[in-house]
């Protein structure tokens, strides 16, 4: 399976599983769209570097999440995933703004406030436990709120699956982050590699959910789980029937 780091991959991942109705049996569907998919037309490329993440998921970053696991206590992990959720409250607070919702801006915003400052920087998840969950959002929701069509698959090198769209917002996406505030710019490295190692280590070993071809079956759930999350949750009978 490839370096999927994006946020949201470990749910499209559940969702597709329990959308399955006999998960032990080859995909059937699957296998057809892979000789030919109209949203897919570099999957000859994608293919490849989908190999490349692989090998570099199974081959490095594994290695360096099992060891994180076997020296860090359950305590400082659980703090550190917090600390990048913390983080990523900023960019949902912008685009909620963007998508004219006010009242879910807010709660970002006093997520962002009571995190940092009763929950230790955001080491604690303060807010959740007073009933202020997070929700989730980028920059390629953003767009695709707006209308702006997702344009081809495609499988980014070191971050896995995206589109088009998701691509560019993602340049937004980074641009908008805390972390690059940070100084001096190595900083801002050992930041971004701690995040993937926690990105990584939330995903837990997915290889025993996929059924099928494991390319097909990543690309149907990503792009599935990026309508649902665009849409706010809800899925049309069509997304439903595509399962």
């Amino acid at each position: 399976m490839g370096l999927t780091i994006r946020y949201g991959v470990i749910a499209c991942v559940f969702l597709v599983s329990a959308c399955s109705n006999n998960p032990s049996q080859p995909d059937i569907r699957a296998s057809s769209q892979m000789a030919d998919d109209a949203r897919d037309p570099w999957q000859a490329v994608n293919r490849k570097i989908h190999g490349f993440n692989s090998l570099l998921d199974e081959k490095l970053l594994v290695p360096v999440v099992n060891v994180y696991q076997d020296v860090a206590p359950d305590p400082v992990e659980k703090g550190v995933s917090n600390f990048f959720s913390n983080l990523s409250d900023v960019g949902n607070m912008l685009n909620h703004g963007l998508q004219l919702k006010p009242k879910q801006a807010v709660k970002d915003l006093a997520r962002l406030v009571i995190n940092t400052t009763l929950g230790l920087g955001g080491i604690i998840d303060v807010a959740s436990d007073l009933g202020i969950y997070q929700v989730p959002e980028d920059f390629g929701q953003t767009l695709g709120y707006w209308g702006v069509n997702p344009g081809p698959y495609m499988v980014l090198p070191f971050l896995g699956p995206s589109t088009l769209r998701d691509t560019g917002a993602t340049l937004i996406d980074v641009g908008s982050s805390p972390i690059k505030e940070y100084d001096p710019i190595a900083h801002q490295f050992v930041i971004y590699s701690f995040q993937v190692v926690d990105h990584r280590k939330q995903l837990g070993d997915l290889e025993a959910l996929i059924s099928g071809d494991p390319y097909v079956f990543i690309r149907e759930a990503y792009l599935q789980r990026r309508e649902y999350l665009i849409n706010d949750g809800v899925l049309s009978d069509d997304e439903f029937d595509d399962f």
